[in-house]
């Protein structure tokens, strides 16, 4: 459910609305926020499973003075949309595809690389042992 919640803090400066607008970015389902009012001392925040009473704490262990003055449901103005109609994607010009070969003495490049490794050396014993494995 979108939601506007509105609360009274106390902003007597720059530093402090920027402080509040800080701790409501992180607030869990914030979309947006905005500080309004004549004496700008407003926070207007918009999101979805906003809770107030957590921000407002949280705003009054940082800031100063808070309450919460209103809380109301967002509608969303989706209907309208929906009765226009949805314009189809125009396809994008397919720019060509240049490939270049790798270059030569690089694997994959034309040239392989053979390493010639010598056979695991054995151990013979020539006395009988009592192990079972050779």
């Amino acid at each position: 459910m979108k939601q506007k919640v509105v609360v009274k803090v106390s902003m007597p400066c720059e530093r402090s609305r920027s402080r509040a607008m800080a701790l409501a970015a992180r607030a869990d389902g914030v979309i947006s926020m905005a500080i309004t009012g004549d004496a700008r001392d407003k926070l207007e925040v918009i999101g979805d499973g906003v809770d107030p009473v957590c921000l407002v704490s949280c705003l009054r262990k940082k800031v100063g003075h808070a309450e919460i003055l209103q809380v109301e449901e967002v509608k969303d103005k989706k209907p309208e949309e929906k009765e226009k109609k949805p314009e189809e994607p125009k396809p994008k010009p397919q720019l060509p595809v240049v490939v270049h070969p790798p270059p030569q003495g690089y694997p994959g490049g034309g040239y392989y690389y053979h390493h010639h490794h010598p056979p695991p050396r054995m151990v013979v014993c020539e006395e009988p042992s009592s192990c079972p494995v050779m």
